[in-house]
């Protein structure tokens, strides 16, 4: 299955929706993937995403160019760097911004790329407390073998374990060709697995796919895939959860009944907030 990229704007932001897809609503736990530019930030213009809340997920930041400044209501304060990885455990309730850091509100010009990433956390986990984890790039496993250099964003592969672990077995794996080559992932990754195509593009059975594109194999088998020199993939996936999740805007859930619930919450205002930040998004009419 190939799934196009479908562009939306967020206000300074053109985005990528890749996941959730009318035809396939997760892979693994993943059910949500958003792609942050490349974009140019020109002097004056920022990444500022004011305050919003989270229940019943993990929020997953990634990038590949530029810094996002990560607060939250746990009392977290971080700045999320290129090969960073950033991870929020929403639980019952959390609030967090998204901001460029202000040090880097001084250049004249800077790029952002990356992705913002949800992951369902099990149905006994749903109601957890909410907790933030940073871990810096040179924390990832990262290796090169057979022509590509491998990052273990998260979770378990290739015989190795990220030291960001999640709650459900799955994984995410940043992936560079190094030079022309085949791809062999089985045995390797375990679950559902999906290709986001970063640059350049992969070929499978002839059919080729581009930068934007996500593909998703029907079968952990049938993980063969060629990959020309200078592309860049982001791998990832895992085991299904056995119940349905569903989606209500920033909201994940094994229970319409608790998004409506936190949907009332945030109207009344009974989230925490991030200490020092008033600001406030409505959830969308």
């Amino acid at each position: 299955m190939v799934v196009d990229e479908r562009q939306r704007d967020i206000g300074r932001f053109l985005v990528g929706r890749l996941l959730p897809f009318r035809k396939k609503r997760s892979v693994g736990p993943f059910v949500f993937i958003d792609h942050m530019g490349p974009v140019e930030l020109k002097e004056g213009h920022f990444m500022d995403v004011d305050q919003h809340p989270h229940i019943g997920l993990c929020t997953l930041t990634y990038l590949y160019e530029g810094q996002i400044e990560h607060k939250d209501s746990t009392g977290a304060v971080e700045v999320v760097k290129a090969g960073d990885a950033g991870f929020m455990t929403s639980g019952s309730g959390v609030t967090h911004t998204e901001r460029t850091p202000q040090q880097r509100r001084k250049l004249e010009s800077q790029i952002m790329h990356g992705y913002q990433i949800w992951l369902a956390l099990p149905k006994e986990k749903e109601e957890m407390k909410a907790r933030f984890d940073y871990y810096a790039a040179k924390e990832l496993p990262e290796w090169e073998e057979e022509g590509f250099r491998f990052r273990l964003v998260a979770g378990k592969g290739f015989g190795k374990q990220s030291p960001l672990k999640g709650y459900s077995p799955m994984f995410m794996v940043d992936v560079e060709a190094k030079a022309d080559g085949e791809l062999n992932l089985r045995d390797h990754l375990k679950g559902e697995i999906a290709f986001v195509i970063v640059e350049g593009h992969l070929v499978d059975q002839g059919e080729k796919v581009s930068a934007g594109q996500m593909l998703i194999s029907k079968s952990e088998t049938a993980c063969r895939i060629q990959v020309p020199k200078g592309s860049k993939l982001l791998l990832f996936g895992g085991e299904p959860f056995p119940e349905e999740r569903y989606l209500l805007w920033n909201f994940a859930s094994s229970s319409k009944e608790r998004l409506q619930e936190a949907k009332r919450d945030w109207e009344s205002k009974k989230f925490p907030k991030v200490p020092g930040d008033d600001t406030y998004i409505p959830i969308p009419v």
